[in-house]
């Protein structure tokens, strides 16, 4: 564990990644979720994972162009770090106004929080486009659906936690052989299995 800390400690500070996108942000105060959607029969869509780098395909490219788009659409909303990986996404979803001080409804969100708008935004925006291209780009049609019914969301409650799940996100890629999504992995990621065993990880039937 103590090995992981300082592994992580130093891949943030290389390059500047401990900054981030809202400054003077309060996670504190305001609502900041880590969410994961998945990809239906864990179907490998975006692209894939070469030498420990994501690289997307078109489907790929589209799916971030969309995930960019959702602090112009929701008002109050700003978005942290995220990965798309070939079959799975992850990000962080900062909302202000979110009340703290209520607990958390059974839709695992806190009170004013928008999030299951904006992730059901995000599926159906991205499923719209993709439905079109099967049919101008002959893109490959998908079975039923784009995306599962169902995603996680995580209350991310302080720095510590920030950035524990920002590191997660940044090495994505580079452990993907390790990744419960992907269906050939050949061992555990200690951080993934810490993060997504937690109890504040809720498994939602909407969106």
């Amino acid at each position: 564990m103590v090995l992981m800390q300082d592994e992580m400690k130093q891949y943030l500070e290389e390059d500047g990644r401990r900054s981030i996108r809202l400054k003077d942000y309060d996670y504190g105060k305001a609502g900041a979720y880590f969410v994961t959607i998945c990809t239906q029969g864990q179907k490998n869509l975006f692209g894939e994972v070469l030498n420990g780098e994501m690289l997307l395909n078109e489907i790929g490219r589209v799916m971030k162009k969309w995930w960019e788009e959702i602090d112009s659409k929701f008002k109050n909303v700003g978005l942290d770090e995220f990965v798309i990986m070939p079959n799975h996404f992850h990000g962080i979803v900062i909302i202000v106004g979110a009340d703290l001080r209520v607990c958390p409804d059974k839709m695992g969100e806190h009170t004013g929080s928008p999030l299951h708008r904006i992730v059901q935004w995000f599926k159906t925006m991205t499923t719209n486009e993709y439905i079109r291209n099967v049919y101008n780009q002959r893109w490959k049609p998908f079975s039923k659906r784009v995306w599962q019914r169902n995603y996680y969301e995580h209350i991310i409650r302080n720095e510590e936690k920030l950035n524990k799940i920002r590191y997660y996100i940044q090495t994505n890629p580079l452990k993907w052989h390790l990744d419960r999504e992907n269906q050939q992995r050949v061992g555990s990621d200690e951080l993934e299995e810490e993060i997504f065993t937690s109890k504040k990880i809720s498994q939602l039937s909407k969106g």
